[in-house]
Parts: C-alpha cells; sequence; structure tokens
C-alpha cells in the first residue's frame, strides 16, 4: 500500500494523529519537498518527533522514476507532503500510477494554504477562481523570459468576480511577494495596463505558525514589503463582500477606503 500524508502548514506538529499514526505503523517512509516545504521544521525535526527514519526525495523520484512503488507492492508505504497530499497535480499522477500497478493507495489528509488563506484573511472560500504559480524568469537564447500565465489568470478571474490565490515559485529558493508582485507589474506594464498597479493584494507568510503575515495593501506597495516570514502567497482579490472588506481591515491592516468600494 502507498499511503500518502499531509504534513500541514508549517511545522512537525501539523500532521494530524492519523497521519502520525500510519508513519510510525509503515515499512519505509519517504519525504519530498519540492511541491511544499515546512518553513518550522526539518527532516530531522520530523524524525524526531515521529521516531522513524524518513528518507528524502528528489523531484526525479516522484515525477519520473518512483522506485519506492516497487517496494508498495508487497510493503506499506508513506509519502510525506507539505500542506494536503492532493493539492499537487504530481501527487494526483502517482497515485495513477499506483493505480496501474494494482497498489492500493490510502489519502491522509492535512491543513493546506488554500483553506488556510480563507481563516486567515477573512475572504471567502467560494468565491476563489483559478489558482496560478508566479515562477522564476528564465534565460532563452539571451533574453530573459517572465511567464505571464499569472496575469492573465488574474483578468480572467476578476472577470467572473472571483479572487486568486498566487502561489510563489520554491524551486530555485523561496520567492518572496516582494519578488512574485514586481515580476507581475512587469508584465502588466508589458500589456500597457498600468492600473494593475493600484489593485488591492493581500500577502499571507508562514500560515500556520504562531504568528503569520497577513498584509493587504495595493500591489505597488507589496513590492517594497521586506518580510522573511516565508514561505509566501499573495491574492488578487475580486469586488469584496463587506463582511471581507471589514475582515481585512481588521486582520490584515487593509486600507479603510476599501469599506467604500464593497458591496
Amino acid at each position: 500500500m502507498l499511503t500518502f500524508v499531509g504534513l500541514g502548514l508549517f511545522d512537525a506538529e501539523d500532521i494530524t494523529l492519523k497521519g502520525l499514526r500510519a508513519v510510525r505503523e509503515a515499512d519505509a517512509v519517504y519525504i519530498e519537498m519540492y511541491t511544499s516545504t515546512l518553513a518550522g521544521a526539518t527532516i530531522k525535526d520530523l524524525e524526531g518527533l515521529y521516531q522513524r527514519d524518513i528518507i528524502p526525495l528528489k523531484r526525479e523520484d516522484i515525477e519520473e522514476k518512483p522506485f519506492f512503488l516497487d517496494d508498495a507492492i508487497n510493503k506499506n508505504i508513506v509519502l510525506l507532503s507539505g500542506g494536503d497530499p492532493m493539492v499537487s497535480t504530481t501527487h494526483v499522477d502517482l497515485r495513477l500510477r499506483a493505480k496501474r500497478m494494482n497498489i492500493p493507495t490510502r489519502i491522509v489528509h492535512a491543513p493546506s494554504i488554500s483553506s488556510a488563506v480563507c481563516g486567515l484573511t477573512g475572504l471567502q472560500n467560494y468565491r476563489f477562481g483559478r489558482s496560478a504559480t508566479i515562477p522564476f524568469p528564465y534565460v532563452l537564447e539571451e533574453k530573459r523570459i517572465v511567464y505571464d500565465t499569472p496575469y492573465h489568470v488574474i483578468l480572467e478571474n476578476l472577470k467572473n468576480g472571483l479572487h486568486t490565490l498566487l502561489y510563489l515559485d520554491i524551486a530555485k529558493k523561496m520567492m518572496c511577494a516582494s519578488e512574485g508582485v514586481s515580476l507581475l507589474l512587469e508584465v502588466a506594464e508589458s500589456h500597457s495596463d498600468y492600473a494593475f498597479r493600484e489593485m488591492l493584494g493581500v500577502v499571507v507568510g508562514q500560515a500556520g505558525s504562531p504568528e503569520p503575515l497577513v498584509r493587504a495593501m495595493y500591489l505597488k506597495k507589496i513590492v517594497k514589503l521586506d518580510s522573511e516570514k516565508t514561505p509566501q502567497v499573495v491574492i488578487v482579490p475580486a469586488k469584496l463582500h463587506f463582511m471581507e472588506a471589514e475582515a481585512l481591515v481588521e486582520f490584515a491592516s487593509a486600507p479603510k477606503r476599501i469599506l467604500n468600494n464593497s458591496t
């Protein structure tokens, strides 16, 4: 059997009791930390609390050659990941591979940033549209390429009155909100969209920690935001319900003028 166990948002204590039981009863425990990571715990911290050896996996071990699936045919194998396991499409693909090999799978859910942002900001969960990831730029034929997909996702969601949750790249290093929003504004201005910088954004960092970062400000100001509370996400809200606006003012230090534009 292959059991996917979510580790939650911040540290070793975010795992559920059901997840901890699965870890302690497993024949082998693996972890991948490229789709999500824990700011408040190292693998050694997890091993100390869970009383198990944990084997770290590389990206290719998950996406290209998941060697541990062969062991899961006859053994109980656990795969740990940050947040909730099935938020990542990578893990859905892995579960499908297991299914084709007739390997039973099980999911032990845990807190996810996609639900935590609603509680921390007061934004209503049913008003979120398609999410997107802001990746670091890359160089192609000596030309710097900045992805424009997140910008277009925001515009599409805004047309439908929906908020946009933006994940920030952690492939090379942890991208912070100021970096991500700088890239967004760069794309917007390449489309002559200079009003984009005046839109409201919400930054959430280290969700699940005792003192998470929750700040609402205009995108042009997020560019100057200096905070080490990573990992971070950015939300670009649509037109706000009056209760959402009040929550952002009270819980995220949003400018009070947003109360005048809510419905």
